[in-house]
């Protein structure tokens, strides 16, 4: 697991930048990067020179770290995250969730691009994760644990926070919104899933399946932070359509998806105390 001093150092050189504290942070997913045009009063950091942050090199990722105001509440945005098929560890790619955390933040919302395993559900559904399906043994966890951050062994129960799951629905039926909810399958990647995996993670309970936010949602979890997940879908996952899946579906699903996002994530974030 990270050091705390490492962690410090980066969250030290951050502030040294922003000189605020924030107190939500949003990591934004594949496709979902114009989400950043929102923000007011942007302080921008690239992750290349921020100490220890590793860059993000998936399509449409920018590696870099925002600071500004989202109506009107000091924010965080990460536009790019950091994957295990990038050749990251678990441990890498939640590492700035714990800066995040040393910098004050309590609020984590956590977007990706998703497969759609449950049928019922559609390409540019939006979707509220309920709860995860780790099918990776690795953790952003193992080693020695940081007990600054939190115990060694950390519930799980409540890792994506209830009040924040009917905050987000209660919004998207005031605006007209039809908010999925459902349970999100980590695979690690960077190959979609065969048909076969699909059918296994259906049998599961999964209703969608991505690449990342696992390992997020874990040292989230661990330091005590409240969490949102919110997926959009996609793509149908592999064997539901005849048809083969590709990185620029995703990509372009996200910009046929953005304006709901950006609807629900501001009405989100206008009801956070």
């Amino acid at each position: 697991m990270f050091s705390y001093d490492r962690i410090q150092h980066s969250a030290k050189y951050i502030i040294s930048k922003i000189r605020i504290t924030p107190t939500i942070g949003i990591i934004l997913g594949s496709g979902l990067s114009e989400y950043s045009n929102q923000m007011e009063e942007v302080i921008e950091i690239p992750y290349s020179e921020i100490p220890d942050f590793p860059e993000a090199t998936a399509t449409s990722h920018k590696s870099k770290l925002l600071f500004g105001k989202l109506r009107g509440k000091y924010t965080l945005i990460m536009c790019g995250r950091f994957h295990k098929y990038e050749g990251y560890s678990m441990e890498q790619s939640a590492f700035p969730v714990c800066v995040m955390k040393a910098l004050g933040v309590k609020t984590l919302i956590t977007t990706n691009a998703v497969g759609a395993v449950n049928t019922d559900f559609e390409v540019g559904n939006l979707v509220v994760i309920s709860d995860h399906i780790k099918l990776v043994a690795e953790s952003p966890l193992t080693g020695q644990n940081v007990s600054e951050l939190g115990p060694r062994f950390n519930d799980m129960t409540y890792a994506y926070t209830p009040k924040l799951r009917e905050l987000a629905k209660e919004v998207s039926y005031g605006i007209g919104l039809n908010l999925r909810e459902g349970v999100y399958a980590y695979m690690a990647g960077p190959s979609y899933e065969t048909p076969a995996e699909v059918n296994m993670l259906r049998i599961l309970g999964a209703d969608v399946v991505g690449m990342s936010t696992v390992s997020e949602v874990i040292a989230a979890a661990h330091c005590g932070m409240n969490v949102l997940g919110i997926s959009f879908v996609a793509n149908m996952a592999a064997g539901i359509l005849k048809q083969p899946l590709s990185g620029d579906h995703i990509i372009q699903a996200g910009k046929n998806a953005i304006s709901d996002f950006e609807t629900l994530i501001g009405a989100v974030i206008d009801r956070i105390e």
